[in-house]
């Protein structure tokens, strides 16, 4: 089963927040030219009926600096990431003022156009094109209100809002595009440096596995056959004080023949000193258990084995030991679980390990698409098991559990 990401709803079109890329001076810009938009149409709607002397000036100097103020509360608080009820009763805000202006004068109609712009800019798509609709009807009302109805009167805002609809959906569309392109690219780069790592960690396991081989058959058969000779050369030694120093040498070849075997194991992988993957195992669901324990938490591990048990190379015991450790790290961080098996079954021609609890579970899809660390967990277990020509399948379900099962072929090794 492969873990595939799932689409998501496509999200309301804002510059500020597209991530970093060759297209974002281009966002910055047109969010900038909106800012300037807005902000000199008011004032030269403000400057035109002061110059036209009329009674309703003052009234109308309230509401152009209201409009503006409500504007820029909005535009600073953008950064917060507001929810979309908060928008919408901000856009409701700029438009009641924006009616108020469009009752006293006609020039309040330029606004429409930033206005359909700024509703596309702040919305979703369903939220934002109804609403587009409705600002090219109050603008329609506002001019034919003091001018009466003609063809300029609907045509210029009916232009207006479809031109500000099909570009502002374009560069949505445009926006989305880039900042799918970023997570690709930042996606890549994660995984680059997840195999980078692998590469490492096989590298360094593969240098620390040929040391161990080549101190066990050089220096550790040496120190063994020196102890051996010593001890047949005691039997044919009768002066005490030769036999004595015979003693003496065979006890500290002994010693250095401990060290050396210690050694040896050191450079073996953790946890694989046993020299048995299911000893190692058997070690690993023990010593969660007994963490989880500790913790307070619920979750009981336990082990077992089926099959019989076959000699693997060093690489397919720690890729199998490794996947255990990060399936049952992910089962005590997230799963909440009550109980988790850990199985090793041979089979002949293929070696399987599976993992199941019985937790919470989640939903393969939706943790495919965000960027937890359980993504990237499930990712490199995958990602260890493919280097060895097997396999991980998944299945998990809220509220069912999960179960992880890898299988590596024998005749791969």
């Amino acid at each position: 089963m492969t873990v595939s990401a799932a689409p998501s709803p496509t999200p309301a079109f804002d510059f500020a927040r597209v991530s970093p890329s060759a297209l974002r001076p281009v966002f910055v810009t047109l969010r900038f030219g909106l800012h300037v938009l807005v902000v000199g149409l008011a004032l030269f709607v403000l400057v035109r009926a002061l110059l036209a002397d009329d009674d309703s000036e003052v009234a109308l100097t309230v509401l152009t600096f209201a409009f503006l103020g409500c504007y820029g509360v909005g535009i600073a608080a953008s950064r917060r990431n507001l929810p979309q009820w908060a928008r919408v009763l901000w856009l409701t805000a700029l438009l009641a003022l924006w009616v108020g202006m469009s009752a006293i004068t006609p020039d309040a109609a330029f606004l429409a156009f930033p206005l359909f712009f700024l509703e596309l800019h702040v919305l979703a798509a369903p939220l934002a094109v109804p609403l587009v609709v409705l600002t090219f009807g109050l603008s329609v009302w506002g001019t034919a209100t003091h001018q009466g109805f003609a063809v300029g009167t609907i045509l210029g805002p009916l232009i207006s809002a479809g031109v500000a609809i099909v570009i502002g959906l374009g560069y949505r569309a445009m926006a989305q595009e880039t900042k799918d392109r970023q997570a690709l690219i930042l996606d890549l780069i994660a995984t680059r440096e997840e195999l980078a790592a692998a590469s490492r960690e096989a590298g360094t396991l593969a240098e620390r596995q040929r040391i161990a081989r080549e101190i066990h058959d050089t220096v550790a058969q040496g120190l063994s056959s020196i102890q051996m000779l010593l001890h047949a050369a005691e039997r044919d030694i009768a002066d005490e004080a030769i036999l004595g120093k015979l003693e003496l040498a065979r006890a500290t070849a002994s010693e250095n023949l401990a060290e050396t075997r210690r050694f040896i194991r050191e450079l073996s992988p953790p946890s694989l000193d046993e020299q048995t993957l299911p000893a190692a195992l058997r070690r690993l669901a023990a010593t969660v258990d007994e963490q989880a324990a500790q913790a307070g938490a619920a979750t009981r591990v336990s082990y077992s084995r089926s099959g019989t048990p076959v000699t693997l190379p060093m690489a397919i015991d720690a890729t199998l030991l490794r996947i255990a450790q990060g399936a049952l790290a992910n089962v005590l961080r997230h799963a909440r679980a009550t109980r988790a098996e850990l199985t090793l079954s041979y089979l002949g021609d293929e070696v399987a390990l599976d993992i199941v609890d019985d937790g919470i579970g989640f939903d393969p899809a939706e943790v495919a698409a965000d960027g937890s660390g359980l993504r990237f967990g499930l990712r490199a277990m995958r990602e260890r098991a493919e280097r060895e020509s097997g396999t991980m399948e998944l299945e998990s379900s809220p509220g069912e559990g999960t179960a992880i099962s890898v299988r590596i072929p024998v005749v791969a090794a």
